[in-house]
């Protein structure tokens, strides 16, 4: 069995099976809206943005960890390696449980080596560029609303995303 970290899509939307869910704790690593997608919430002429972890010893990244079974994790891994497929790598991590335990396990991690690492850009500026983007996975807006909404669920705050939502939303309805 192997736990897979999951802080961003795969918080709400894990289309695979598991035997465990708990909230986890990433240490040493931020959430940040800093990789294109031109596959899943953008097309290549207008690719979207997504999140990846940044590397910061002082930051800690909350997310969800799933428990995969012995039976299906082969399969599973396979299906996430091509969901996560534009620049992310599968890294060996270890993370804690909500429940204290510490483990190891997997998550996807987009380098800032590969193509499609876009880096920072002043929020206002995302939040344009998120409302413009759809892909054939759905609206860069409906990936931005609904991590929003999952973290607000777990009573976890991130001020990058809390930020990015609230630019994003008074671009959307000014009024």
């Amino acid at each position: 069995m192997i736990w897979v970290f999951g802080y961003g899509s795969l918080m709400w939307r894990p289309d695979f099976p598991y035997v465990e869910r708990s909230p986890a704790t990433l240490k040493g690593w931020q959430r940040r809206f800093w990789q294109a997608s031109p596959d899943h919430r953008g097309t290549p002429a207008q690719p979207g943005r997504v999140v990846t972890l940044v590397a910061d010893p002082h930051a800690q990244c909350a997310g969800v960890a799933f428990l995969l079974d012995a039976h299906t994790k082969s399969e599973v891994l396979q299906n996430l390696d091509v969901r996560e497929q534009n620049g992310y790598d599968r890294e060996a991590i270890d993370f804690d449980l909500s429940d204290g335990r510490r483990v190891s396990g997997i998550t996807y991690i987009a380098p800032p080596s590969n193509p499609s690492f876009l880096g920072p850009e002043a929020i206002e500026a995302t939040a344009r560029h998120i409302a413009s983007c759809v892909g054939p996975s759905g609206s860069n807006s409906e990936y931005l609303v609904a991590l929003a909404n999952e973290l607000q669920s777990m009573g976890i705050v991130d001020d990058e995303i809390v930020s990015l939502h609230a630019a994003f939303k008074k671009l959307v309805n000014p009024g």
